[in-house]
């Protein structure tokens, strides 16, 4: 069997390979030579689309993950009763454990309910358990039900962990359990799929936050857009791209997140992306999303 041939780069060097170059990507991401530049105050989001399979809790669990592996302190908030960011982040969210339905029902604080992920120091996840799923219909009947989450995330709250950013993980529908979140946030992040049936109901969910904004949350502000399973082999993503771009402009990020097998793996592992395969193209490019959000966020 004839050895690999080797192929020289751009600088001259002759041993390299892809996978050479994908070790040598995962090295640095692993080992960051430089940190992210912390806001200029803490930053609040909601993360939301009511639209399924769009990278919602993917996008949520790799940005903070990105950011807090450059130095930044993130608490991810599991809002969605599937509990998919609570497992991504490996903590514990077994029926009983302290989660984010008690923290609704006023019953525990929000840093007792919080854990920190075995996949950073820096990251913490205030878990959801399966108490969540009736959640929305016990908040029918409570006093305050939109603002249910808003009472328990107070500054004094977020000043007991000390995060940089906090990112709230929504369920996809427009509940009650997501109209809580943009009332407790500042900043909403929608991510969008590049394909067809995405901007489809997406009307629906600027028409909500709207609503959100004239009666419950004045200070609520779409910031931030994430274009997401970017696939560059068709015309169609490329349509959707310039689409979004031509009528959000500079509140879509410039980092785009394209299909990669290792994205959809690592769930299955307990694990963000950027903790399975480090090295693969969609890690580095949540950790670019995650760079650019912070730069944003430095910036203002």
């Amino acid at each position: 069997m004839q050895p690999p041939v080797s192929h020289p780069t751009p600088t001259g060097e002759v041993n390299w390979t892809p996978i050479a170059e994908e070790a040598e990507r995962a090295a640095k991401l692993l080992h960051p030579d430089k940190q992210f530049p912390k806001p200029s105050h803490r930053r609040v989001f909601t993360i939301a689309n009511q639209k399924g399979g769009v990278g919602k809790t993917t996008s949520a669990v790799n940005l903070a993950a990105g950011l807090a592996m450059h130095g930044l302190k993130v608490l991810v908030i599991d809002l969605d009763p599937q509990g998919n960011a609570s497992t991504a982040l490996g903590v514990d969210r077994r029926s009983g454990t302290p989660s984010i339905y008690e923290v609704l029902l006023g019953e525990v604080s929000l840093k007792d309910a919080s854990q920190v992920s075995d996949q950073s120091p820096n990251l913490w996840c205030v878990p959801a358990t399966i108490d969540l799923a009736g959640a929305e219909i016990e908040l029918v009947e409570m006093h305050g039900r939109e603002s249910r989450l808003k009472a328990a995330l107070t500054d004094e709250a977020f000043d007991e962990l000390g995060p940089d950013y906090v990112f709230i993980d929504c369920p996809p529908s427009l509940g009650l359990l997501t109209v809580n979140a943009m009332v407790a946030a500042q900043e909403v992040l929608i991510p969008i799929q590049c394909e067809y049936y995405a901007l489809e109901g997406l009307s629906q969910l600027l028409k909500n936050i709207d609503l959100v904004q004239k009666h419950l949350n004045p200070d609520l502000d779409l910031s931030t857009i994430l274009l997401t399973m970017y696939d560059g082999r068709t015309k169609l993503a490329d349509q959707v791209s310039a689409e979004v771009r031509q009528h959000f402009g500079d509140v879509v990020l410039q980092t785009v997140i394209p299909r990669n097998v290792k994205v959809s793996e690592a769930p299955s592992f307990g694990q963000t992306v950027l903790a399975y395969d480090p090295g693969s193209r969609g890690a580095m490019s949540y950790l670019d999303a995650s760079r650019e959000l912070a730069e944003r966020g430095a910036a203002e």
